[in-house]
């Protein structure tokens, strides 16, 4: 007989539901509806304007607008990011598109994570973050059948 992997004993993860609000703290955006999605490995935000710019130094950045006008959190702050990387990741439809994707802190409970996100137009979708198995290995589990649980962990603990 095979041994396999060791497991982690999952009382060292936290539960959480299908959606959840999360936090960026860099990006000035607070308890923002995300999807959770344990069939994507990258997760992802939504912003819209994205493109590369060169500074007057010749170094190349890109710029974006975090959301988009019609979402009610849009901030109407250009975000310029100087480290990032362009890679090819796979839709929810299955085509590979090439995407830029950044390292930015998300807040997940009392929890301050960095991680990976790849910049799409996700105009298209209902939920303008999507959280995938890349962020949630080792320190979550699902439960399909809850929803907001950060969010209702905090009202209570305030309420206390």
């Amino acid at each position: 007989m095979k041994e396999g992997k060791q497991i982690k004993p999952t009382s060292e993860k936290r539960i959480i539901g299908r959606r959840e609000l999360v936090s960026f703290p860099e990006l000035d955006i607070d308890e923002i509806e995300a999807k959770i999605d344990t069939g994507a490995y990258t997760s992802a935000i939504h912003c819209s304007n994205i493109h590369e710019e060169t500074k007057p130094d010749g170094t190349t950045v890109i710029a974006l607008d975090l959301l988009d006008p019609s979402h009610p959190q849009y901030n109407h702050k250009k975000l310029i990011f100087s480290e990032y990387d362009l890679r090819e990741i796979k839709s929810s439809f299955g085509e590979v598109q090439e995407r830029y994707v950044i390292r930015t802190k998300i807040k997940f409970f009392d929890e301050t994570i960095e991680a990976e996100f790849s910049l799409s137009d996700r105009s298209d979708m209902k939920y303008p973050v999507l959280i995938g198995r890349k962020l949630l290995k080792g320190r979550f589990i699902v439960d399909v059948s809850r929803k907001n649980l950060a969010h209702k962990l905090k009202i209570k603990q305030i309420k206390k």
